[in-house]
């Protein structure tokens, strides 16, 4: 059975927010030549453009920016439409700093490393962020109360259709409001991003979803539940996942090695079970993540199993990573060494802590937030096959 919807329903958290639920009224799809173009270049591209893996030609060359050029103007107009949303909210734009004393403390994300040069001559090892997280929470600690920001950010190890080295990330926070607020943000984000451009459904790899269409609502035991038959929650107790009940229940659905911690195993699920079902026909909501995946939301007051975070999907892919925020430094911090130690055990490296950012998370209001990939939506919204195609200066390693 899916689990149950938010204690607030849809149109409620909508009208609490001053948000409307007619997206279709509100966000219908314009028909433009624009938007058309755009289609009609993402149509064409994988042929003509591209012979096997490789590139014909740079991104620089004449002709292929131009045939380029629809989506990266389609990236402007969901550029502008959405810093318009948020002057309605009264939201403040911020830049926060790119280097990073850490880039962040999750076990299987990888940062680029450099070093800077002190005016004595010493130096420090730096980061290249992966998130600028830590930074904005700082920020709301400082007394912003509504802050977003366009960041550009960082990771090693990834790169395909979905993924690239140097990235955007679309993050913002509301203090003072409770992570549905946040849900209800991103809805009316994705439905600015599509009106913008005026496309009227998303597609990629044969799934469509409709970005005005209000979401589906789901908790992750309820997904894990009708599209593993895996009874999520009997795996989790005081907050900690038992490795051997999650195997037992995953047994003959995920392949499950020795090694495989309780996180190793739900992701396998949710990769391989979940993810491609979420997002069929109007975006999808996946919501009360398992405490043991809490990363930097809170624990639920009421139930210890799940945490106050969700995640955001279009056609299986993944748009939005929200939380409803931990103040807990301590918590905090023990969360983080674990990730490191565990990061350490597997890669071979693991990142410091930032001090600073855990005393700001002491100083830090209530507040919710919520980080979401930019270029991915750019893509949907445009009819782009990759996010390359919609990233102005894409990497010259494009394969």
């Amino acid at each position: 059975m899916l689990g149950p919807a938010p204690a607030r329903t849809w149109s409620n958290c909508w009208g609490t927010w001053g948000l409307k639920s007619d997206l279709g009224t509100r966000f219908g799809p314009q028909h433009t030549d624009f938007a058309v173009g755009c289609q009609h270049f993402a149509a064409g591209w994988g042929g003509r453009l591209m012979a096997g893996d490789k590139p014909m030609s740079p991104f620089w060359s004449p002709a292929r920016h131009l045939d380029r050029r629809p989506f990266l103007q389609a990236r402007g107009a969901v550029t502008g439409a959405l810093r318009g949303f948020f002057a309605e909210q009264g939201f403040v734009e911020v830049e926060t700093s790119v280097l990073q004393v850490s880039p962040g403390n999750e076990t299987h994300l990888h940062a680029p490393r450099t070093e800077i040069m002190r005016p004595d001559g010493s130096r420090a090892s730096r980061y290249l962020r992966t998130s600028p997280e830590f930074a904005c929470k700082k920020l709301l600690a400082a007394g912003e109360t509504r802050i977003f920001e366009f960041a550009r950010v960082f990771r090693d190890r990834e790169r395909g259709d979905l993924h690239l080295p140097e990235f955007t990330l679309l993050e913002w926070y509301r203090e003072g409001a409770p992570y549905d607020a946040i849900m209800a943000d991103c809805v009316v984000v994705i439905a600015r991003a599509a009106q913008a451009t005026g496309i009227g459904t998303f597609s990629f790899r044969g799934r469509t979803a409709d970005p005005f269409a209000e979401p589906e609502l789901v908790t992750v035991a309820g997904a894990f539940e009708r599209f593993a038959g895996i009874d999520l929650l009997s795996t989790i107790s005081g907050g900690e996942g038992n490795r051997a009940a999650l195997a037992a229940e995953a047994a003959g659905k995920v392949r499950v090695a020795e090694d495989d911690t309780w996180s190793d195993i739900f992701s396998k699920v949710l990769v391989e079970h979940v993810e491609p079902q979420l997002g069929q026909g109007r975006l999808t909501i996946l919501f009360e993540y398992p405490s043991p995946e809490a990363a930097l939301a809170r624990v639920k007051a009421d139930d210890p199993r799940v945490a106050e975070r969700f995640e955001v999907y279009a056609c299986g892919v993944e748009l939005a990573n929200g939380f409803g925020e931990l103040t807990d430094a301590e918590e905090q911090r023990k969360r983080f060494t674990e990730s490191m130690t565990e990061k350490q055990r597997r890669y071979g490296e693991a990142y410091p802590l930032d001090e600073d950012f855990l005393a700001a998370v002491a100083a830090m209001p209530e507040a919710s937030g919520v980080a979401l990939g930019f270029d991915r939506l750019v893509m949907l919204a445009s009819g782009a096959t990759r996010i390359d195609q919609v990233v102005w200066t894409p990497p010259a390693d494009e394969r």
